[in-house]
């Protein structure tokens, strides 16, 4: 493929910049807005859109910095990068202001949102990641394993196993257990876990899942160590807390249809029954019967708790199907909290959620773009936006989170 000359004028949802050629997007990871770089075409089978490797920087950022991970840096062959890190090269300052462009862009672009909760968003970084030039947040890892047994990431946008020697966005005690140090011949991956109450553990391929604690504040939670559980240190505490905070408390009944939709092992909507107290009627919806094993246990005596294996999107429909007048009213003074996997919650479940006349919903978010298709749904559904806050619980990623709150007009 040819080597061309990129003038990179922004940055897109997924940790690759924008420049332009012949008329045709191109999109290049490793590289910063305002850069000229050198960079291998890889992708050109689109008319429009093309992707490229950068190969070097002619025309350096003032933001650009050694990347904090020898194996994904620059200098390395475009096909034996570590992925994982796609922002490990930009100043940390600087990346949460390419999130807070990109989220505001979201937000506008595919929701037609403004206004000015839209306009004085920002993604915060989170106590101690500037300190720690936003290393040793990991309290997950997910590692692979070459034929040799060898560990280490893929490589992005690929399944090549690039073996590395370190693993710096990695807590401590995940450093320091010796996971690189040893081989896994025959195995295909490891999962090194760092859990606030069971210390660290491995999980070899699929081996059979155990208990495994997590304390958030004075809390401690019980799940599985397959189950999902947020990997910034700090992220369990800031959500449940900004949870709390995007409530609106008038809007809050705690006799109401309230609901916890995709509730893991019940994390966030434990905080909402903080919040409301020991009457409040809670059901949880989860696809995983392992992780929904655990809410009635993490939530008993802090919420009247009904715990449904099911699908989002079809209890929802359940819902619309035996809608009374009576349910509807009952449903207009309820809180939904709605945590998607990263393609947002799609159209079936806002449209249910707006058939139902749900008076609040808070959105917790981990794409940008989802949030903002998924709030344009409900914006022109009448719903309004009073409340939303970003944090950087992903440094040196471009993934970001985000917390919004929607009530319904007139409720």
């Amino acid at each position: 493929m040819d080597t061309v000359e990129l003038e990179i004028t922004t940055m897109a949802h997924g940790g690759s910049g924008i420049g332009r050629l012949d008329g045709r997007v191109v999109f290049c990871p490793g590289v910063i807005p305002g850069e000229v770089v050198s960079a291998q075409l890889v992708e050109t089978s689109k008319k429009s859109l093309w992707r490229a490797e950068a190969l070097s920087i002619i025309s350096p950022s003032p933001h650009r910095r050694p990347h904090i991970w020898a194996e994904a840096d620059i200098s390395q062959d475009p096909d034996n990068r570590a992925g994982g890190a796609d922002y490990g090269h930009i100043e940390l300052g600087h990346q949460r202001e390419l999130k807070t462009g990109i989220l505001r862009d979201s937000l506008q672009r595919f929701g037609g949102l403004s206004g000015e909760i839209i306009e004085q968003i920002e993604v915060i970084g989170l106590p101690g990641d500037d300190e720690a030039n936003g290393l040793g947040w990991r309290t997950r890892v997910n590692l692979h394993a070459n034929d040799d047994g060898v560990l280490g990431p893929f490589a992005e946008r690929s399944h090549t196993v690039i073996p590395v020697s370190s693993l710096p966005l990695a807590s401590i005690a995940i450093r320091e257990s010796g996971v690189l140090d040893t081989t896994y011949r025959g195995a295909s991956s490891v999962r090194a876990l760092d859990t606030s109450g069971s210390g660290v553990r491995l999980i070899i391929d699929q081996q059979s899942p155990s208990d495994i604690t997590e304390t958030v504040g004075s809390t401690t939670f019980h799940l599985s160590d397959h189950s999902f559980w947020q990997v910034h240190t700090l992220a369990p505490a800031t959500l449940s807390a900004a949870v709390t905070s995007a409530v609106v408390t008038e809007h809050l009944h705690p006799d109401a249809p309230n609901a916890d939709l995709y509730s893991g092992v019940g994390l966030l909507g434990h905080a909402l029954a903080e919040l409301a107290g020991e009457t409040l009627s809670l059901t949880a919806v989860e696809s995983d019967d392992a992780a929904l094993n655990y809410v009635q246990r993490n939530l008993a005596g802090v919420a009247d708790v009904t715990a449904v294996s099911a699908r989002v999107d079809r209890w929802l429909s359940e819902q619309v199907t035996r809608l009374t007048p009576l349910e509807k009213q009952r449903w207009s003074k309820a809180t939904v909290i709605l945590d998607p996997p990263r393609n947002g919650a799609k159209g079936d479940v806002i449209k249910a959620l707006v058939a139902l006349g749900v008076g609040q919903i808070v959105y917790v978010a981990c794409d940008p773009v989802a949030l903002g298709r998924d709030a344009g749904m409900l914006t022109t559904s009448g719903y309004e936006l009073v409340f939303a806050k970003a944090w950087d619980l992903f440094p040196h990623t471009h993934h970001m989170e985000t917390v919004a709150t929607f009530i319904k007009a007139g409720g």
